[in-house]
């Protein structure tokens, strides 16, 4: 069994392989560590190898994380679902929020952000496949939203982030994701500047890459099934 450093060479390989494949500029596309569920050893394992942003989707469980890996001088991206009283500690403790999904959440996130932070770097997260069972925003409210998200103090609206419902052939791959391509261009005709598109894991992250992610989300092909 390949170890997560050895895994994270692959899956590295994969992502300039796919930027090359699709005529992307090399090094254009981020890769994130989903790190949720993962033991802190694993994560300094792939720290310790040079990767830096990390995503976890549970405060509680982020934050002795965190504290532990301190000395990788390491980029924490907040990418689950987030409950109103949890927003001051993610406010506080990370770099990147993926999964705004209404402005309530916003304008708490932008009161709590301490001040002498950084603007905290947000993205939407639609539901391109309006699946009952996912967060994120309709396609239909999402500029509104987007425009008062961009006006909010301490915050800086990055982009948009989706998980679309899951298949396994390329092409249908590709085409749930131009979704996501389609209505961030349509916000940055809008005069929003935005530059992240937050999209592809494991299974799908060529085809992500193909329709313009700057940013993947990969955590199964580099740390194995979570326990």
């Amino acid at each position: 069994m390949s170890s997560p450093a050895e895994n994270l060479t692959t899956v590295l390989a994969r992502i300039r392989q796919a930027e090359g494949r699709f005529q992307r500029p090399p090094g254009s596309v981020t890769l994130l560590a989903v790190s949720k569920g993962q033991p802190t050893e694993s994560i300094a394992a792939i720290a310790a190898a040079g990767q830096r942003c990390f995503g976890e989707s549970y405060l509680q469980e982020a934050l002795p994380k965190q504290e532990s890996l301190r000395q990788f001088d390491l980029e924490w991206h907040f990418i689950g679902p987030i409950q109103a009283n949890k927003t001051r500690g993610i406010a506080t403790h990370f770099n990147w929020v993926h999964s705004v999904d209404r402005l309530k959440i916003a304008q708490r996130l932008s009161e709590q952000r301490p001040p002498q932070l950084p603007p905290l770097n947000v993205c939407l997260e639609v539901n391109i496949s309006q699946e009952s069972s996912k967060h994120g925003l309709s396609p239909a409210e999402l500029q509104a939203v987007a425009g008062a998200v961009a006006g909010l103090p301490r915050l800086r609206l990055r982009g948009l982030m989706a998980v679309p419902a899951p298949c396994e052939e390329f092409t249908a791959q590709r085409r749930q994701l131009a979704r996501l391509r389609a209505l961030q261009e349509e916000l940055i005709a809008a005069g929003l500047d935005l530059d992240t598109l937050s999209m592809g894991m494991s299974a799908d992250l060529e085809a992500a890459i193909a329709e313009g992610a700057t940013l993947v989300r990969v955590g199964t092909a580099i740390f194995g099934p979570r326990t």
